[in-house]
């Protein structure tokens, strides 16, 4: 059931994104051009102090004209690590020094049709550096109780998929630590 790529060319290409043409052939024998876009991978950052809560930032996005809820998450660039970059963009959109970060879920997020590769961490504590140095990145940064996340997830105050994915992953490692926290849902 694999595909066959036959050859492919770009379209399009900027710093930002990249659309390609694919020569592609399917098992049954079509064959057909096939629009991929690449991006540059994403690496984002999910930070629990000890009080279980998680650093995050109130922003509107244009392109869907919303306001919600975001983990710190930037572009890794050429010469850094995807940890790195977690770490960079934590402390230039919040102004919180991350502890270090671990590897906490890798995510593709749309990979029928782009080659977006979503890096997320945890880092357990932060120290405070000052305001952050990214003047446009959110209106408001908060530690938001992990308790809060599921029903806020509900009332789709958290909808990008690189904080749905890490956030998820942190509330189901938590439900395996304490059981118990686990157990109250919204509305039980």
């Amino acid at each position: 059931m694999q595909w066959k790529i036959h050859g492919e060319r770009p379209v399009y290409e900027n710093h930002w994104v990249n659309l390609w043409v694919t020569d592609i052939e399917t098992p049954d024998g079509n064959r057909f051009d096939h629009h991929v876009v690449r991006l540059r991978n994403l690496a984002v950052a999910a930070v629990v102090n000890e009080r279980h809560e998680v650093l995050m930032m109130w922003r509107h996005r244009f392109i869907t004209d919303t306001w919600a809820w975001e983990l710190p998450m930037g572009l890794v660039e050429n010469d850094e690590t995807p940890a790195e970059a977690a770490a960079r963009e934590v402390l230039e959109e919040t102004g919180w020094r991350p502890g270090p970060v671990k590897p906490l879920i890798y995510a593709e997020p749309a990979n029928g049709i782009t080659d977006s590769q979503h890096h997320l961490f945890r880092a357990d504590g932060a120290t405070y550096e000052g305001p952050p140095t990214e003047k446009n990145e959110s209106d408001r940064i908060e530690w938001i109780p992990l308790a809060d996340i599921r029903t806020m997830i509900d009332r789709r105050e958290i909808v990008s998929s690189g904080s749905l994915v890490g956030l998820l992953y942190i509330l189901m490692d938590e439900a395996i630590r304490c059981p118990e926290a686990g157990s109250a849902r919204p509305g039980s």
